[in-house]
């Protein structure tokens, strides 16, 4: 604070006091140049919320040598423009002087880094025209060292403390057009990769070739958007986890690390829901998870994706404009997955706190969890204030698809002979999911059946209540020779026998007509 014996008249630095404003009937001002400590002021300035030309300037940093200078300059201006008399004599408070800088500087400095030297002379000049005091210094002998100097920094010139500093002016004024273009002796260092960065792109050029677009949203945020991403009363797994919080955030929407994408994600949805009824996005990014004990959190890298609206784009073709629903999504990250060669990709329902209950999955893939996803919980969609429509999420861990995801695709042969192809259709339990049988029907027939494939599922008379229907086309093949029909038939009793045995699966025979 700046202070008379009345009281405080101003915030040094930051802000004038009205009680010392000029006004047009004042006739008298006393001139009062300062200088201030550049990080106290811009903490006052950011706790106050007070922004002004003072401290944008003094929150930079100014050498206080510079307020003599300053105070004479307005004193010569109020004399000029607006007819003032200005008063003899000057009060100066000046304490604890900052040292002059002065810098040693030589000839083979500015070779070693620049490749090349202007002549002496010519260094001394453009030193001497930038307002730098240059000094010879002197050899112990008595004589001169032209080549070598001491130079004096001028007080304004707070960016100039090394050799380094005034080897760029020197640059700079010399001309960069006409400095000596020479070759690199020595030989280039070897080329490595980036596996981290390479995979990051691929997985973009994947979701962007599924038709998603990609977003880059701030990993700073608010703690209420997490708490919103499940339903009242509902267990947060994100808020549960303590926070990285900014000692001095920005704003105060951006105070803590994120330990998810889907608020950015949800974010940016809602605002282009404004202008679009589709809106289809993907983000790559880190998130922030603290270790107990240690003072840098973990930061793994995750997928995060985002669609709503009608599935397909608006068109003066006949489209379906139906809303995507969970199928669209998995459509997308089974795709995705499929493109990056992930082994035993399975998708299993899963009841997780974000989506909307029977509308969720949980993604393995190599035996290992990578991700979840479906559609939204309702009362998730309100509180971020999305339309009454299917707004469906996915995050999976970018980690450990690159821990699974093989460094280089493996081919096959081209098969010789073609394969015997025949339909099966299975009762199970409403409960047996279609990926399990489909597994046991893989495993049995290995290595003879290459491929086991969904196609039909149904529910109804005559299947019995509690049950359903599973069909499916199982591909027979061998690598040599065409497979005859009694390896065929020995083939599907194997694959009917175990999937009674382990799944109490029952083959459905061919209904008679009536």
């Amino acid at each position: 604070m700046i202070c008379d014996e009345a009281g405080p008249i101003a915030i040094a630095g930051v802000m004038g006091g009205a009680e010392t404003e000029v006004t047009a009937s004042t006739r008298r001002v006393l001139l009062e140049s300062a200088n201030f400590d550049f990080i106290s002021i811009r903490r006052t300035a950011a706790r106050h919320r007070l922004s002004s030309e003072a401290s944008a300037r003094f929150g930079r940093g100014i050498h206080p040598a510079l307020t003599l200078p300053a105070a004479r300059r307005a004193a010569a201006l109020m004399q000029r423009w607006a007819d003032g008399v200005v008063a003899r004599g000057i009060a100066d408070a000046y304490e604890r002087r900052a040292p002059r800088v002065v810098i040693p500087l030589s000839v083979e400095q500015v070779q070693r880094v620049l490749g090349f030297a202007p002549p002496p002379r010519q260094i001394v000049r453009i030193l001497r025209a930038l307002d730098f005091q240059v000094a010879p210094v002197r050899s112990p002998r008595g004589g001169r060292a032209a080549a070598a100097w001491r130079v004096t920094v001028p007080d304004y010139r707070r960016d100039c403390a090394r050799p380094e500093d005034l080897i760029e002016e020197i640059a700079r004024i010399w001309g960069y057009d006409r400095m000596p273009e020479t070759r690199l002796r020595d030989p280039l260092p070897p080329q490595r990769g980036n596996p981290s960065w390479a995979f990051e792109e691929r997985v973009r050029d994947l979701l962007v070739a599924c038709g998603l677009q990609e977003i880059i949203t701030y990993a700073l945020i608010h703690p209420d958007e997490e708490a919103r991403l499940t339903p009242p009363g509902a267990a947060n797994p994100y808020t549960a986890l303590p926070y990285i919080r900014l000692i001095n955030p920005i704003s105060e929407e951006r105070t803590v690390l994120r330990h998810t994408l889907l608020p950015g994600l949800l974010r940016t949805l809602a605002a282009n829901l404004r202008f679009r009824d589709r809106v289809a996005l993907f983000e790559v990014g880190k998130v922030f998870l603290p270790v107990p004990g240690e003072a840098l959190p973990q930061e793994p890298r995750r997928v995060g994706i985002a669609m709503t609206g009608p599935r397909d784009p608006a068109s003066w073709l006949p489209v379906d404009r139906a809303p995507m629903d969970f199928f669209d999504l998995k459509g997308v990250v089974e795709t995705f997955l499929a493109r990056l060669r992930l082994p035993g990709v399975r998708f299993e329902r899963t009841e997780h706190p974000v989506l909307h209950p029977g509308r969720g999955a949980e993604v393995s893939a190599g035996g290992q969890v990578v991700g979840f996803l479906g559609e939204l919980h309702p009362q998730v969609r309100r509180a971020w204030e999305l339309p009454d429509q299917p707004v469906l999420v996915a995050e999976l861990d970018l980690e450990a698809l690159q821990a699974l995801a093989p460094a280089a695709p493996a081919f096959e042969a081209v098969p010789r002979v073609p394969p015997v192809v025949e339909d099966l259709a299975f009762i199970v339990p409403e409960a047996v999911p279609a990926a399990a049988l489909a597994a046991v029907l893989q495993a049995a027939g290995a290595p003879l059946v290459r491929q086991v494939q969904l196609f039909d599922v149904y529910q109804g008379d005559p299947i019995p209540p509690g049950h359903k229907s599973l069909a499916f086309t199982v591909f027979y093949q061998a690598e040599d020779r065409t497979l005859t029909d009694r390896e065929v038939a020995g083939l599907r009793e194997r694959l009917i026998r175990a999937a009674a045995e382990r799944l109490g699966a029952v083959v459905r025979q061919k209904e008679e007509p009536a």
